[in-house]
């Protein structure tokens, strides 16, 4: 099974507005941080361009200036944007152990025997490292794996699946809260 791939990749979120002069902080998903002006305009989710024209580090999140934003009101309104760039701006990922997050989304999820457990629902990074989400196939509570080679030692995109480790699927299933379903 081949995942299509989606169009566009999501490369970071403004957050709230820094100062009196139109800064806003942004999270970044890029490995260098400081790339993510590198790509040109961003896009969001309802067809906005954003330039990225300056940006410095404030420990967590970097601190940008963004083309047209030249106040603090400008910037509030900016709060919580989703920042996308084409796929295509990106080009092929050449190394099978690389991939973007967005090409594991809807990937079968199943043990080393082959078992099928479910599909991946997202990729969250909630500071401590990837996690992977699962919905189980037979329905039920959604499983957070941590995305680690131990737990997930096979990821195979070509395959359109995950392997995930039984006994790292079995604790984080029993670990799964009843509100998560």
């Amino acid at each position: 099974m081949t995942q299509s791939k989606p169009d566009r990749i999501l490369l970071g979120q403004f957050g709230a507005a820094h100062g009196l002069k139109g800064e806003v902080r942004l999270k970044t998903y890029t490995g260098d941080p400081f790339a993510i002006g590198d790509y040109g305009p961003l896009t969001t989710d309802d067809g906005r361009s954003f330039e990225i024209t300056h940006l410095r580090d404030a420990k967590e999140v970097l601190i940008a200036r963004v083309k047209g934003v030249a106040d603090r009101t400008a910037a509030e309104k900016l709060t919580n944007l989703k920042l996308y760039v084409d796929r295509s701006v990106l080009g092929d990922v050449e190394d099978e152990d690389e991939f973007f997050h967005a090409d594991l989304v809807g990937l079968i999820v199943e043990t080393e025997a082959g078992e099928r457990l479910g599909s991946v629902a997202a990729i969250y990074n909630f500071g401590a490292g990837d996690v992977v989400e699962i919905k189980p196939v037979a329905g039920g509570k959604l499983v957070l794996l941590p995305f680690t080679k131990a737990a997930v030692p096979v990821v195979d995109i070509k395959g359109g699946r995950l392997v995930a480790d039984q006994v790292a699927y079995d604790l984080a299933r029993a670990e799964a809260k009843p509100d998560q379903e």
